[in-house]
């Protein structure tokens, strides 16, 4: 389900120009921060009274740009482990974990 939603996000991304042919850790870093931007962009859409829509839209843009890191990372051999499955590893292992995890916050 995520594999493949993700392989097919990635490939949009590299159609539209934004994965270079070599990768390399800096270029993996700056694709995390992508996704740290969006995320502020959320919170700021939820601080400036945006609404729903746009609330949404960049929730969805998180997703977009996290499928698309986990493909181009096992396109460029940094992984080759299952998304779908680690996903359900670890919500089984979060169950087992106490109230927020044994920390304040």
């Amino acid at each position: 389900m995520l594999d493949d939603l993700a392989m097919k996000l990635h490939e949009v991304a590299v159609e539209k120009g934004f994965w270079p042919e070599e990768v390399d850790d800096i270029f993996i870093a700056k694709q995390c921060m992508m996704i740290v931007s969006e995320v502020t962009e959320t919170m700021e859409a939820i601080r400036k009274d945006k609404g729903e829509e746009e609330i949404t839209k960049e929730v969805a843009d998180i997703l977009i740009r996290t499928l698309d890191l986990y493909a181009g990372l096992v396109e460029a051999g940094y992984t080759k482990l299952s998304l779908d499955y680690a996903l359900e590893e670890k919500t089984q292992f979060n169950k087992t974990r106490p109230e927020k995890h044994g920390v304040r916050f």
